[in-house]
Parts: structure tokens; sequence; C-alpha cells
């Protein structure tokens, strides 16, 4: 009888193949454990490589660096907004072809040039505090050489017997005096430079961590600041919550009042999300019309209860453009709320706060929506 492969493992074994790895098929290794012992963690690499394997199969996308990377941003919980782009995307009649891949990630940011560039941040900060120091020590050696030398040209001088070797000596020994404090002197504009570069480096991070429009901060410094709280909520046995937020129907504003006024709309959002913030409760800017947040100690329906309050008390304002005297109407936001902990990876935590605002927007927005933990 003629057996045929289970289609679903045939797109995985050939990406497998292609990576130079394994596909695994029912058999197993000597030492290596059964199908049935395998972590979750495990199960859940699979299904993250089968949903990038069908992702570039399905849509006949070139099997290259870029769109493993975008496939793994999206599937992972990465980047969510990607991955709704891309589920919207699939359900036009255009569909997702590698052209439109390619002009949507040119305003992406990359997931490893921001790696790249903390790597490099981090080398400067080490080479500048390598130079600083060097060139602090070096400035104290030579003034201490010049305190002494001076007091040494200072003794020959002195000296009536000491003939014209002496005297050649001393000399010598004053031009010596003159170049060690010229040398000493650059050195302390050098300390000086060092000190304003990481001033400036600083200030460059800062700026690179903060959202030009909303002055939040940005999806990079959000990342930063869950990775903090993950572990000392984890280790302190705190609950954490993380909330994704998205404008209503922000399409349309941009359509009738603008891309400017668009932006004051999102600023808007921004300060009402922003007056609920707190040292435990964070808000960033994800990205377009899309923020995130992180409640520290707070379950997650008590998270989605502070939320719902900020959506509640904006859903009743009725705002005007004040360029134009048009009015806006209803503004008004949708949102997921999700447990952190009640998911074996921050990144799966992430996803499911995503898909909570899906539901949301689908159930007709302005609302907010709590994820299902992880059973």
């Amino acid at each position: 009888m003629t057996t045929h492969a289970t289609p679903s493992n045939e797109p995985v074994g050939r990406l497998l193949g292609w990576l130079g790895l394994r596909a695994r098929s029912g058999a197993y290794d000597e030492g290596e454990a059964p199908p049935g012992s395998r972590s979750l963690v495990h199960e859940a690499r699979e299904q993250l490589l089968g949903a990038m394997t069908s992702f570039l199969l399905n849509h006949d996308l070139d099997i290259s660096a870029a769109n493993l990377l975008v496939a793994h941003s999206a599937f992972s919980g990465i980047n969510p907004r990607l991955a709704r782009q891309i589920a919207a995307r699939s359900q036009t009649p255009a569909g997702i072809t590698q052209q439109w891949l390619d002009e949507l990630m040119e305003n992406e940011p990359a997931v490893a040039d921001r790696a790249d560039l903390d790597r490099m941040v981090a080398r400067l900060e080490s080479n500048l505090e390598t130079f600083h120091t060097n060139t602090k020590a070096a400035r104290s050696a030579t003034s201490e050489y010049g305190s002494k030398l001076e007091a040494h040209v200072s003794d020959l001088e002195q000296v009536q017997k000491t003939g014209e070797l002496v005297s050649h000596l001393a000399d010598i020994a004053k031009v010596m005096l003159e170049r060690t404090r010229h040398a000493e002197d650059e050195m302390r504009k050098s300390e000086d430079e060092t000190k304003a570069l990481r001033r400036s480096l600083a200030r460059a991070k800062r700026d690179a961590e903060i959202d030009y429009l909303t002055g939040l901060p940005n999806r990079r410094a959000f990342e930063i600041l869950l990775e903090r709280h993950h572990e000392e909520a984890r280790a302190a046995c705190e609950p954490l919550s993380v909330a994704f937020c998205d404008i209503d129907e922000f399409k349309k504003v941009n359509d009738v009042h603008g891309h400017e006024a668009g932006d004051r709309v999102i600023k808007l959002i921004a300060d009402t999300l922003a007056r609920i913030s707190n040292d435990h409760c964070h808000v960033a800017r994800h990205g377009g019309e899309e923020f995130v947040m992180l409640f520290r100690g707070l379950p997650p329906s008590e998270a989605a209860k502070r939320l719902d309050e900020a959506r509640a008390g904006l859903s009743e304002r009725r705002l005007i453009n004040r360029k134009t005297d048009q009015p806006f109407g209803q503004i008004t936001f949708s949102g997921g709320v999700a447990d952190v902990f009640g998911y074996a990876e921050v990144r799966a935590a992430l996803k499911a706060a995503d898909e909570a605002l899906y539901r949301a927007k689908e159930g007709g927005r302005n609302r907010i929506e709590l994820a299902t933990p992880e059973s």
C-alpha cells in the first residue's frame, strides 16, 4: 500500500532541509525524548516554524533572510501590528506579494538593526570609559612628572659649579617641562571632549527611545521596560498585565481631516493613556495609531478596568478640529489585555493581548477585551 506524507509537515520539512536541519518524523534518535515528552516550548517552536513556512510557500514568497525575518516578526508575536497588516492584506483580492511585502518593510524598523545598534552603543560606551580612564591617569602622571621636573630645573639653575654640561641639561629639562605642560593641557581637553561626547551619547540614546510626536517611550524603550519589570515582578510574585490599544477608524480621521489633524488625535490618545500611568503603569507608542501598556501589580481584570475608565471618559467627549472648526465627532479606542504570567513566554502574552484587541475591533470597537490565559 502506498503511503503519503501529511501535507502540513511537508513545508516544515523542506524549510528545515533548506536551513540544514533534520525534519522530525515519527522516529527519533537514541537518547532523544519521544514526541509525547516534548516541552511546551518545543511545541511552540514547531508551530512557529510551521506558520512561517506556510506563509512563505502559500504566498509564493522567496525563502530569503529578509522574508524569514518578516515571517518570524509577524508570527512570533514580536510585531503584532505587522501580523495584523499581513492578515488584513491576505483577505484582499490583491493578496500578499513580494512587492507589497518589500514596500511594507521599508517603513518597519528591523529587529536586527536595533540589536546591532544596542551592541554598537555598548561598545562605544565601553571605549569611552576606557579612554576617559586612560587620559585621566596619563594627565595625572604627566602633571606629577612636570612638578618634579620643575623642582629639579630650579635646583639645577641654583647650582653655581655645575659647569656647561649641567647647564645644558637644565636647558633640555626646560624644554621637556614645557612639552609636558602642553601634553597635560591637551589631555585635559581630551577629557572634556570625552565628557561632552558621553553626554551627547546619553542624549542620543534618550532621543532614540522617545516617540517624537507624543513624547511617550517608543516600542524599543517599552521592550526594555517589559524585560525589566517581567524579571522584577516574577521575583516578587507580583501580577503583571500587558495591553494593546488602537484608535478606532483612524483612517477616516486622516482621510477627512488630513494627517496633521490625525497627528493631533494620536497626541490626544497618548495624553489620555498617560494620565493613568505612574511608576507601575507604563504607556508607549507601539507604532502608527497603536499603543502598548504595562500594568505592574495589577491583574488583568483590574488593568482592564482602569483602561476602560479612560476609554469611557474619552468616548463621552465631542471633539472639534480647531484648524477647520469641523467636528471630529466621537474619537474612541479599543483595547486587549493579557496576563503576562498566564503564558509560557512574554511574546505569547503580547500576542494574546493583540488578539484580544482584534476581538474588541470585531465586536464593535470602543471596548476592552480580556485574553484567555493558556491552559
